[in-house]
């Protein structure tokens, strides 16, 4: 029911354009004054119930105590009339104002010394749900509370009029409908004050947060923002802001790095192409020339291989979490790349019998593949050992290549997914390694919701990529994240 009243209210603003260009000028922008405006609205609905409830609870209260006493006097002068001992004129209590006592044909038979010799009243109009009689009698006109018996007498029954006045009663109720009003409005300052001030300091740190964060640039990402002091969720908030600009300013030294890396391995190519092409060009001997040429090409077919790494790189870069659904049997896939290599510089065995499908893009699968067995080989003194099995337990595909070279210390284990890193530079550069294998393959597993790590295995270097089957695959697009 809310939604279509502010469904039609919006509707009702559309059509009147300068009614809801007031109401957008009257409505507060600020989080500081709409947090005060609703603190005072909510403290003034519960101040209105709560001062309506007294007023009705104290009226009621003394409206009852007049009618009480207006009773009893009315059953005095009852009794006394059943008795037939009537007086005239008729003594008033205490909180009674008149008493008149009418036979069945209206006349007056007794009443108090201020309606003596008067005839029987009657009622008028009736004012603030009391009833008015006029006492013009009496010069006054006034709220009174009317009590009415019937008695029997010895000549006959007779009415017997009790008035008692409301005017103690009415005095009260503006008394204190006048000090709640006051005392609600002293109340409703104090509150909007101290929701507007405590509201104010709770702002002032994210305030200071958002002043910090407009002023980082990219060049200055090793500023932080103030935290408080205080345990609370603008500390966390500040926390949360400088754990993403610990990481923005690590994501961008790591560009720089990679910047000034792929700078330096073009350049080295590149001097050493230029070195022999400009000595080909002026040397005479044309044997000499075509060994350099023939230096030059493969100096090119190196720089085309790095070109296409760092393309690679950029591509996996920017996939994020648009992940690859193609159906991929690895089994088959382990084959065939292991088929196409060949046994030089050393063979490899396959461990991959059952079929293992996967989700993913079998061209960055087949060069993960490629990458680690390009490593392996390049390390490995006899062999390299490919085994391809199923984590029931985990719901993930398991790829292990494994060469019986030097085993990776520790400390290296990470260090060598690190891009244009090699353990042993010398001889990777003359291998015809860039340094970016491991990295690729550690990003196509990322790529793929799965990791790329180094085993503890004794006497081996066994690099082990997990992949999420199919069912936890969907589970990790659904809920993960890229590791």
């Amino acid at each position: 029911m809310s939604a279509r009243v502010r469904a039609a209210g919006r509707r009702h603003l559309a059509r009147h354009p300068r009614l809801a260009a007031l109401v957008d000028r009257l409505t507060p922008r600020s989080v500081r004054a709409r947090t005060t405006l609703a603190a005072c609205l909510s403290v003034a609905v519960v101040l209105a119930v709560a001062s309506a409830a007294v007023v009705l609870l104290l009226r009621a209260n003394l409206v009852r105590t007049v009618e009480t006493g207006a009773h009893e006097q009315a059953q005095a002068v009852a009794r006394l009339a059943g008795e037939g001992r009537l007086t005239n004129p008729l003594p008033l209590d205490h909180g009674t104002d008149f008493i008149q006592v009418v036979d069945a044909d209206g006349h007056v038979v007794a009443a108090s010394q201020n309606l003596a010799g008067h005839p029987a009243i009657a009622p008028g109009n009736r004012r603030a749900g009391h009833d008015t009689f006029d006492l013009g009698a009496l010069g006054d006109q006034h709220h009174q509370r009317v009590t009415t018996l019937t008695a029997d007498t010895p000549t006959g029954p007779v009415t017997v009029h009790v008035g008692a006045s409301l005017r103690t009663a009415d005095t009260a109720e503006d008394l204190a409908t006048a000090a709640l009003a006051a005392l609600s409005g002293l109340l409703l300052l104090t509150v909007g004050a101290l929701t507007w001030r405590a509201t104010g300091r709770a702002l002032r740190p994210v305030e200071a947060i958002r002043a910090e964060v407009a002023a980082i640039g990219d060049r200055d990402l090793d500023r932080r923002v103030p935290g408080p002091r205080s345990d609370d969720e603008i500390a966390r908030l500040a926390d949360t802001m400088n754990a993403m600009l610990e990481r923005l300013e690590a994501a961008g030294a790591r560009q720089r790095r990679f910047i000034a890396d792929a700078s330096h391995e073009l350049r080295s190519p590149l001097a050493v192409l230029r070195t022999q092409l400009e000595v080909a060009l002026t040397h005479p001997d044309p044997e000499v020339r075509n060994d350099l040429v023939s230096g030059a090409l493969q100096d090119t077919e190196r720089l085309q291989a790095l070109a296409t790494d760092l393309l690679l790189l950029a591509r996996l870069d920017a996939t994020g979490h648009d992940w690859p659904h193609e159906p991929v049997d690895l089994a088959d896939l382990v084959r065939s790349t292991v088929a196409a290599r060949g046994s030089e510089p050393h063979p490899v065995t396959v461990h991959a019998s059952t079929p293992v499908t996967v989700h993913g893009n079998p061209l960055w699968l087949g060069r993960l593949l490629t990458n680690l067995l390009d490593n392996g080989q390049r390390h490995a003194r006899h062999h390299v050992t490919v085994r391809l099995h199923v984590d029931g337990a985990t719901g993930h595909a398991l790829l292990d290549v494994s060469n019986d070279g030097p085993p990776i210390e520790p400390a290296d284990r990470e260090k060598i997914f690190e891009r244009f890193t090699r353990l042993d530079d010398a001889r990777s550069r003359d291998d015809g390694g860039t340094g970016l294998g491991l990295p690729i393959a550690r990003d196509i597993a990322a790529v793929h919701g799965g990791t790329l790590t180094v085993l503890d295995t004794p006497g081996t270097a066994t690099f082990r990529t997990r992949i999420p089957l199919p069912a936890r695959r969907s589970a990790f697009s659904t809920g993960g994240h890229r590791t």
